[in-house]
């Protein structure tokens, strides 16, 4: 089957408003391009029974932190969800069936599956994609912590994440407010497909990365850096005719681009040769 009929599930399912987007049933959607049989509902299912035994232990109207405690009791202790820091460029990391069959994940899919709980037990939260490691807080005015899935719910503080900036980069990274700022549905499916594009690249997996980069371009159409290189791979691979019509849109939204000379004598060179 063609790779990109694969995506059809996904192409639909962010065909909708921002917040009307479903996060885990969109990552389920992509996921279905590696593993064409996957039954979508089986895993929201399981999401389903996640949430519905943390909603049982929780009585009345719980007070955020103890929401937070019980989420993480159930799925770091009961369900034994942990970040994958042994294999974690392993591409089953952002596939969303495979960490809830394998309970291990990266710091964006465990909080994707984080969110999806939350959202069940009707308690709002956010993703926050901070450089280097994503967190999500609760969405409450002035909440000011924040959760790392990745290491089993901790909760952190600003200060904490500065602390954990500098850590990931081994030296003094001064926090940008605006990295703790909350992201898109958009913006994190986008985040996810980009780390999948990173692990088929590295291991020359290249129709495969050319489809997982039209799936970052359907979510956001004019995304400059993601449309030159997708060209760019089309041309690697003589795909000529796809080629110029990336290239080309390339130059027409990015005109000023230091790439500009050498995107134009690319296209100079598909036209002699296609």
């Amino acid at each position: 089957m063609d790779n990109q009929l694969l995506w059809h599930d996904f192409y639909r399912e962010i065909d909708r408003p921002d917040e009307e987007i479903d996060l885990a049933t969109a990552s389920l959607c992509y996921a279905k391009a590696e593993y064409p049989d996957l039954d979508i509902h089986r895993y929201l299912y399981a999401l389903n029974a996640i949430a519905n035994e943390i909603g049982a232990q929780l009585s009345g109207a719980a007070y955020p932190l103890k929401v937070i405690k019980a989420i993480n009791f159930e799925l770091f202790d009961g369900c034994g969800f942990q970040g994958n820091d042994q294999d974690y460029y392993n591409p089953d990391n952002s596939f969303l069936n495979r960490v809830i069959e394998r309970r291990v994940g990266i710091p964006i899919s465990l909080s994707v599956i984080y969110l999806a709980i939350a959202k069940r037990l009707d308690f709002p939260m956010v993703g926050i994609g901070m450089p280097g490691h994503f967190l999500i807080r609760p969405d409450f005015e002035n909440a000011g912590i924040y959760v790392d899935a990745f290491n089993r719910g901790e909760i952190l503080f600003e200060q904490d994440c500065q602390e954990k900036l500098s850590k990931i980069y081994q030296q003094p990274v001064e926090l940008d407010p605006a990295w703790l700022a909350p992201v898109s549905n958009k913006q994190i499916l986008a985040r996810m497909l980009n780390n999948l594009k990173l692990v088929y690249l590295h291991n020359q997996q290249i129709t495969k990365a050319i489809a997982t980069m039209s799936g970052i371009i359907k979510l956001f159409p004019d995304n400059a850096a993601e449309i030159r290189d997708r060209g760019l791979l089309y041309y690697q691979t003589n795909r000529w005719q796809e080629a110029a019509v990336d290239l080309e849109y390339f130059l027409k939204i990015a005109p000023e681009n230091d790439d500009l000379d050498t995107i134009q004598l690319l296209l100079e060179k598909i036209d002699r040769v296609s």
